[in-house]
């Protein structure tokens, strides 16, 4: 083992653990970071208490424990052991642990100081996990208040390490170079006409007709390794093992895919890029990259992920091709063209950018930090996702402001997603409890593909969901009873009300609560239901509907008795046009569901006007009787809202007006008990009633109705939303009036509309003056042809107005 790569710079790690907090170690795969250093260290590096090592996957993780054990020739759970989801291998000789996903998380929220712990080692950094990355940001945490002594190594397979050099730039950075065999790379394109299916089975089966030596195949996903290794089977010669590799494999199968083929076989391992780094799989020379993989993104509008497949990044091709050189000179074939290659992008994105924070946000506000940004973080999280994480956790009941309630504190304990440990938390008696951590142990592990029917799984005694399961019901220090189905409904309802379905056609579309669209497949047997509650969605790619990917058939009237809270009451109002009468109605609903409609009978007038006006709030304003000259009242409020803002008007557009019903139109509505009434108020007034009396003369001084024109004819000024104040007068009556008349202090002239004796418009003017002196002249030699008998002076500026003809103007 001395001769792995990684011990020729052992001694520089060591002297750099000694002299700093934190370190940054590069070395490829295959160099020992994972599967020797660790024990190393443990033997030379005077590290004072236990060592934790962070592995981002729990494949990984479990091999990475297995390989340190063997080395010492123990078994896991003796000086090395691992802690994972629902497995836990540790005794109390254990010094070397190996955790994943949010393990370490839980033990620093637990113990801050991390009191029996010398050193955290971060393996695969460059992976950027959320947990990962939160796991750093809560370590520099706790060595900068707490603990100057721990010490922090962190491990990277690639040497873009740029910008955790910039972030811990007094961090002592060591290089292994690595030892690896030249690998040839080879891009081919996949015909366009071939099934992706088909095309990488061919060009793997291909690969492995020309060329001897064991195969690694990257594939997006677990359908595709699935559908894959079916079109392979019929392709490869008898001495070839299909051999799948994924998370959620038996450990038998894993074990399979990782050692080495038997004696006188080859095997293809069909992996997720979960084979890029980390595991050790014995005996690939060759490897067939697909250049995709599938991520998780998260949609903060939604509250949904989708999964979106995706070419990779241009280091992790190089961490693929890397896997053919381990033994000796190797060969990978990328299935697609060169050139895509040098165009996709150097690096993948960290999960922190793209994923539900709801969990970091539990996280860190039980570590009593408010704001994020008071951590040093290489990617700082989403402000648009911490507010869709703040959100959830709000209606959860977890968040009272900006800190964490009673109920948000046993949640943060819990350590899993927040819904979950909703739901776990809400569990009273023994067989809640059982109930809940079964719901919870399948909801983290889904049953893959088959059947959306959750009562289908939780009637499965599957050994994983039981440890699991097991596992959960002591967390919560509560004895387990026997899972119970008829407490599905109302344990679920405590983490996803918002989730709850009805139907809403027959081809299985459904809408949630939260007025979002969902859909099953139109022949699936959950569709025949009325009403579902469905905790596993996925964001559709192409239909805006999610789908339904995990759901449980609901008795509505059922569980309202058992969560009474769930419902919302309000009253509203339907019109029947025909008979002119007001029917008020009580609805209950869930979110935005109507669970139950009933009649108010004989209400009184309180209610009924209560009902109106909510009737009137989902109508919109329009049902009300908006006469011309309440409309002008209105647009005239808007106006002085803008030419004289430094008087306090009050606003008077859609939404603040139905916002303030009871203030300026409730007042109005005595004895007004049907649709005819309500359509005979006086809008005008009601409206009116928004000011106090100096603001009304304000009002009438300012932005008058009407305008007095030379004449003496009072006429009336036209107010617009979109155009300036208006004036529509015969021309003849603004004779003798030399300027542009003004309204709002003179801040606003007038538009004139200068209209002919037969009131037809001849002018529109913002500048009386100017027209009087240039366009007037046309306008006087026309006109005195088609009008002879009415006033057409070459001075109109100084000419007395009239009303009438020549011939009574004596």
């Amino acid at each position: 083992m001395s001769s792995l790569p990684v011990a020729a710079v052992l001694p520089l790690l060591l002297q750099a653990l000694r002299d700093a907090p934190q370190v940054l170690l590069t070395a490829p795969t295959g160099a020992g970071k994972s599967t020797w250093l660790p024990l190393k260290i443990l033997e030379q590096g005077g590290i004072d208490g236990k060592i934790i090592l962070l592995e981002p996957r729990r494949l990984a993780a479990r091999n990475v424990a297995q390989r340190l054990a063997e080395l010492l020739g123990e078994k896991p759970g003796e000086t090395v052991g691992y802690r994972m989801r629902a497995e836990t291998c540790v005794g109390k000789h254990t010094r070397l642990e190996v955790v994943t996903e949010g393990i370490l998380t839980r033990m620093i929220q637990r113990d801050p100081e991390l009191a029996d712990v010398g050193l955290v080692i971060l393996d695969e950094f460059h992976e950027r996990s959320l947990q990962a990355d939160l796991a750093l940001a809560l370590l520099l945490d706790v060595q900068q208040g707490l603990r100057d002594d721990l010490k922090l190594l962190i491990m990277s397979a690639t040497l873009d390490n740029t910008r955790l050099q910039s972030l811990l730039p007094d961090a002592p950075v060591v290089v292994s170079e690595g030892r690896a065999f030249p690998v040839e790379r080879r891009y081919q394109t996949l015909p366009a006409h071939q099934r992706f299916d088909d095309a990488v089975a061919i060009a793997t089966a291909e690969l492995l007709r020309c060329e001897p030596g064991s195969l690694l195949l990257f594939l997006p996903g677990v359908g595709e390794i699935q559908r894959v290794q079916e079109q392979l089977a019929s392709r490869v010669a008898s001495d070839v093992l299909l051999c799948p590799l994924y998370g959620a494999l038996p450990l038998t199968e894993q074990r399979k895919a990782i050692l080495p083929a038997p004696a006188g076989m080859r095997k293809v391992v069909l992996a997720t890029n979960i084979a890029e780094t980390s595991l050790t799989i014995e005996g690939i020379r060759l490897v067939v990259d697909s250049a995709q993989e599938r991520v998780a993104r998260f949609d903060a509008r939604t509250g949904l992920t989708r999964l979106v497949t995706q070419r990779v990044s241009q280091a992790s091709m190089t961490q693929r091709a890397g896997r053919a050189g381990r033994l000796e000179p190797g060969l990978c074939l990328h299935l697609l063209g060169k050139e895509q290659a040098e165009r996709a992008a150097v690096q993948g994105e960290p999960e922190i950018l793209q994923s539900d924070l709801s969990a970091l946000q539990l996280d860190l506000l039980q570590w009593g930090c408010y704001d994020p940004a008071s951590l040093i973080w290489l990617d700082t999280p989403p402000a648009v996702n911490l507010a869709a994480a703040r959100a959830l956790l709000g209606q959860l009941g977890a968040l009272e402001g900006e800190r964490l309630t009673a109920r948000g504190q046993k949640m943060a304990s819990m350590g899993n997603d927040p819904r979950l440990a909703a739901m776990l938390i809400a569990a009273d008696g023994a067989d809640d409890v059982a109930t809940a951590a079964k719901l919870a142990a399948i909801l983290e592990e889904p049953p893959r593909g088959g059947n959306t029917d959750l009562s289908v799984a939780f009637s499965r005694q599957a050994p994983h969901w039981q440890l699991r399961a097991k596992t959960l019901s002591q967390r919560l220090a509560m004895p387990s009873g026997s899972p119970d189905v008829d407490r599905m409904a109302p344990l679920l309802a405590q983490a996803f009300a918002d989730r709850i379905a009805r139907r809403r056609g027959q081809d299985g579309r459904y809408q949630l609560a939260n007025g979002m669209g969902a859909m099953l497949d139109a022949d699936d047997a959950l569709g025949r239901h009325e009403w579902l509650i469905a905790p596993l969605l996925l964001q559709g790619s192409q239909s805006p509907d999610a789908r339904i990917l995990q759901a449980l058939a609901v008795d509505i009237d059922a569980l309202v008795a058992q969560c009474p809270h769930l419902l919302s009451q309000s009253d509203t109002v339907e019109w029947d046009e025909a008979q002119g009468t007001l029917k008020a109605w009580r609805r209950s609903r869930i979110g935005q569901l109507t669970v139950k409609v009933q009649p108010l009978a004989k209400p009184s007038e309180e209610e009924l006007h209560q009902a109106m006006l909510n009737g009137i709030r989902d109508k919109g304003l329009s049902v009300l009787n908006w006469t011309p000259e309440a409309e002008q009242l209105r647009l005239r409020l808007q106006c002085a809202a803008q030419w004289l803002p430094e008087d306090n008007w009050p606003a008077v557009d859609d939404a603040s007006l139905l916002a303030s019903l009871e203030s300026w139109l409730l007042p109005h509505m005595s004895g007004v008990h049907s649709l005819r009434a309500l359509k005979a108020l006086d809008i005008h007034q009601a409206l009116l009633s928004l000011l106090p009396w100096s603001l009304q003369q304000r009002l009438v001084s300012s932005l008058p109705t009407h305008y007095t024109v030379p004449t003496g004819s009072r006429i009336a000024i036209r107010y617009d939303a979109d155009n300036p104040p208006a004036l529509a007068v015969r021309m003849q009556e603004m004779f003798g009036e030399a300027d542009t008349p003004t309204i709002a202090q003179g801040r606003v002239a007038l538009v004139l509309e200068l209209l002919s004796p037969a009131q037809r418009p001849l002018q529109i003017t913002r500048d009386l003056s100017a027209f009087w002196a240039g366009a007037y002249r046309e306008v006087q030699k026309e006109m005195k042809g088609r009008y002879p008998k009415h006033v057409w002076p070459d001075d109109p500026a100084n000419t007395a107005p009239t009303r009438r003809t020549k011939k009574y103007s004596a």
